[in-house]
């Protein structure tokens, strides 16, 4: 069952609720089967939180990579990453789809420029590699982008899946080596 599903069936649940509460205060304001209903009006939200499908990724101090700029890079990355899960996991308008797609798309990219320059200047011994990473996962991008515009919303899932583990990877790997060096070199 897709995430929107169950906010759906959630938000049937909560309508029904209230009208049984309605009807119960109309007889009589100390009706107690109005009062447990509110009760479990209340616990909705929070039963709702505990059997949501959560795909977000949530930003970790092990994931710093002790440059303050690169680390805000990579927080944004994470935002954007969660808004374009969250447009696939509810099934959000192609719209929205597509703008959440578009602006990882360009963030990425923007995002592996500055790492690169900043590579660049400081003659980081493994730049070479780190750039055909980096030009491997924008043709790896691309091809989701097309294939998004192929299958529409059933190639999202996919595309989540690929950018969630891409990005995470990426991060506590290669991009903590170069940190190191960096750091090394006074880059903070």
């Amino acid at each position: 069952m897709t995430n929107r599903s169950k906010s759906l069936i959630y938000a049937a649940i909560i309508g029904l609720i209230i009208v049984a509460i309605f009807l119960g205060f109309l007889s009589s304001l100390t009706n107690p089967v109005s009062w447990i209903l509110i009760c479990v009006l209340v616990l909705i939200p929070v039963i709702y939180r505990k059997t949501a499908n959560n795909n977000l990724i949530t930003w970790k101090k092990e994931y710093s990579v002790g440059i303050e700029h690169i680390d805000q890079d990579h927080q944004k990355l994470i935002s954007l990453l969660n808004r374009f899960t969250t447009a696939y996991d509810y099934a959000m308008s192609e719209e929205f789809e597509k703008d959440a797609l578009n602006d990882l798309v360009n963030y990425t990219k923007y995002h592996f420029e500055r790492e690169e320059k900043l590579m660049e200047k400081y003659d980081y011994p493994d730049f070479a590699e780190h750039k055909k990473q980096h030009i491997e996962m924008i043709k790896q991008v691309d091809h989701f982008a097309n294939l998004y515009q192929q299958q529409g919303h059933d190639a999202l899932n996919e595309i989540s899946d690929f950018l969630t583990n891409w990005l995470i990877n990426h991060i506590n790997g290669t991009d903590k080596r170069y940190s190191k060096y960096l750091n090394d070199k006074g880059v903070h």
